[in-house]
């Protein structure tokens, strides 16, 4: 991971360079679940920090542009929304676009501006409004989500293309069922492995094949193994 880490971190650094000192550079990393997008992400933002000094770069999730558990509810089929948590169409595409909006709008040397996105309680299982904060000082932001490289519908497609730099997590399936199954056991989302495998296999992976069927071109793949080291393949 550190190598290809690195390698992320010269090319984010290098791109950095090149911007309007009153910009931010945005990247998206992508892919299907389990496929170690979270823990890459958090990797380059925190060589980035240590390349270029301070708190410049920031991780910014989509976790918190899932819909509520209420607006769930207050779907045609609420039960099928919620064993459905997680597939593209129970996000809120519209107001994550809103935030990547905010964070591309030129910074204010006068009244510089935090911006706030939302987070997810996992201890209440709902988003959290204006919990994270992003400082004028945080001028590279790694947004990571399964579906910032989604083409359709058009709402995500308008959030892909919001993104200066697009990456994208490949991840062979069977090993990302396996990272699966152990995280729903350890989230209480599955008694048992075989349980949470089959979790997986009902609404993850699904998901997953639904984005890689529909994904925008992205700047570099980057192939996930199963010690959870990462190497470009693109």
């Amino acid at each position: 991971m550190q190598d290809q880490a690195h390698s992320l971190v010269e090319e984010a650094a290098a791109r950095f360079e090149s911007i309007p000192s009153n910009q931010r550079l945005l990247i998206s990393v992508a892919g299907i679940p389990g496929s170690g997008k979270t823990t890459l992400a958090a990797h380059v933002v925190r060589g980035l920090n240590e390349k270029l000094g301070g708190a410049v770069a920031a991780m910014v999730p989509m976790d918190g542009y899932h819909y509520t558990r209420a607006q769930l509810s207050a779907m045609p089929d609420p039960a099928r929304a919620h064993y459905c948590r997680g597939a593209h169409w129970t996000f809120d595409p519209i107001g994550l676009a809103k935030l990547i909006v905010a964070c591309k709008a030129p910074i204010s040397e006068t009244e510089p501006p935090t911006i706030y996105a939302a987070s997810f309680d996992h201890a209440v299982k709902d988003p959290v409004e204006n919990d994270i904060p992003i400082k004028p000082t945080q001028r590279i932001l790694v947004f990571e989500g399964n579906y910032l490289s989604l083409s359709a519908p058009e709402e995500w497609t308008a959030v892909s293309a919001l993104f200066d730099m697009r990456w994208f997590v490949e991840v062979d399936e069977n090993l990302a069922k396996q990272r699966l199954a152990k995280r729903h056991v350890a989230a209480g989302i599955s008694a048992t492995l075989e349980d949470g495998v089959a979790r997986a296999e009902g609404n993850d992976i699904p998901n997953g094949r639904f984005l890689l069927e529909n994904r925008v071109p992205v700047d570099i793949v980057i192939e996930s193994k199963n010690d959870l080291s990462f190497a470009a393949i693109v």
